[in-house]
């Protein structure tokens, strides 16, 4: 049986969109999930022990696009992002950081590292994108 290597393709239908909301519900689900009313196993995990979860969740990724399964990717993307929900409230709990601390701080990294859409530099092709990408990386290490 030969393997369908083609490109996942935008349906001609516009995706839901729904993004503002249903991200806050998720954080506070998680909250639930880990409060004193919330499910023993849940409130049982640890940053560690949410590891394997989230290598599992990103294994079915993989799989999903490998396979060109849009509707199976849309479900492991969102078990995937549930994971770093949950990580994020463990952490909250912890006093290390929350989602919000998780989003902005994601949000100004591609920010920075994207000079040439958000900021003077140029990139023309794929692949000057991609050097100065690196180039502003490896500064930010510094």
């Amino acid at each position: 049986m030969q393997k369908s290597h083609r490109k996942i393709t935008k349906k001609s239908k516009e995706p839901k969109t729904k993004e503002k909301a249903s991200f806050k519900k998720l954080t506070q689900l998680a909250e639930k999930l880990r409060s004193k009313t919330g499910c023993p196993w849940d409130k049982k995990q640890t940053i560690e022990t949410m590891m394997n979860y989230v290598m599992e969740e990103a294994e079915e990724v993989s799989q999903a696009i490998k396979k060109n399964d849009i509707k199976n990717l849309e479900e492991e993307l969102g078990d995937l992002l549930f994971q770093i929900v949950m990580i994020s409230q463990i952490a909250k709990e912890q006093k290390y950081f929350n989602m919000d601390d998780v989003t902005d701080g994601i949000a100004k990294k591609i920010i920075s590292r994207h000079t040439w859409v958000f900021g003077k530099d140029k990139a023309h092709t794929p692949e000057e994108a991609l050097k100065m990408w690196k180039e502003n990386k490896k500064r930010e290490k510094l």
